[in-house]
């Protein structure tokens, strides 16, 4: 009896010790690259989805044009939601998608910002008459805007002062970030007196002031499409994306003034 007792006494130690040893493995975290105009609402849904569920996300926020390149270089993300069509074609382009899963999420306008007590004021009316109205309204100071050649901010912005007949007029005196939060931050912290960026960056910041809305006409439609990467492999990353597109999760993009693409209209 007392061999035996040892003997279950020494395997229930050994379980423990083996136990101890081999640690739970912690889920791994839906790894999210997004574009920079979506953090204020997508971190309140991501925030939402982990109440909801015990899952986790961890999302990176840049221009679409360099999250696009880093996925097509082989980073290691399981979701990308992007600001524009191009980069996520783009990415699709280079195989880097997962086939399916791609979907049209959400809208943006395109508006015009000065620092919110700034008295300036001006109509987008086009015309040769703007161009020089942007000259008075800018002074000495720049025109802050996304990178005119990839940011796809920079690049409504710069499509909308074409259709208007300002862009040859500007152009000299756009100051260029890397993407539209950065524009935003330099007008809110006026180190300009003008600046192009979405209605929804606007919304976030209360130092700015939107001065105008562009044209729905005058530029390409703002939409940001959404996908899962090729290369993920986390389980949980469907069920995120299915969240987002869920009506659970529209009322933090909405809160944010961004319209959601409705599930008949998405692709």
């Amino acid at each position: 009896m007392m061999q035996t007792r040892r003997t279950w006494l020494g395997a229930a130690l050994g379980l423990a010790i083996w136990a101890g040893a081999t640690p739970v493995r912690a889920e791994t975290p839906v790894v999210v690259f997004a574009a920079a105009s979506l953090k204020n609402a997508l971190d309140e849904a991501a925030a939402a989805w982990t109440r909801e569920t015990g899952k986790t996300t961890r999302i990176s926020y840049a221009a679409s044009s360099a999250l696009a390149k880093q996925i097509e270089a082989g980073a290691p993300a399981d979701l990308f939601l992007s600001a524009d069509l191009a980069w996520m074609d783009d990415v699709a382009g280079k195989d880097g998608l997962k086939p399916g899963t791609r979907s049209n999420l959400l809208r943006n306008a395109l508006v015009l910002i000065a620092p919110k007590d700034s008295p300036v004021a001006l109509e987008l009316d086009p015309g040769p008459g703007l161009a020089a109205s942007f000259a008075r309204a800018l002074g000495d100071g720049r025109l802050a805007m996304g990178n005119v050649a990839a940011v796809p901010a920079g690049k409504y912005g710069r499509a909308a002062l074409e259709s208007l007949g300002a862009w040859e007029g500007v152009k000299g005196r756009v100051a260029q970030a890397e993407n539209v939060r950065a524009a935003l931050l330099l007008v809110a912290r006026g180190e300009a007196p003008l600046g192009i960026v979405y209605a929804t960056d606007a919304v976030s910041d209360p130092s700015v002031r939107v001065v105008a809305t562009f044209p729905a006409a005058s530029h390409p439609p703002v939409i940001y499409p959404v996908a899962l990467t090729k290369e993920s492999t986390n389980p949980d990353a469907a069920a995120f994306l299915a969240y987002l597109r869920s009506p659970a999760a529209r009322v933090f993009f909405e809160r944010q003034g961004f319209s959601v693409i409705g599930a008949e209209n998405r692709t």
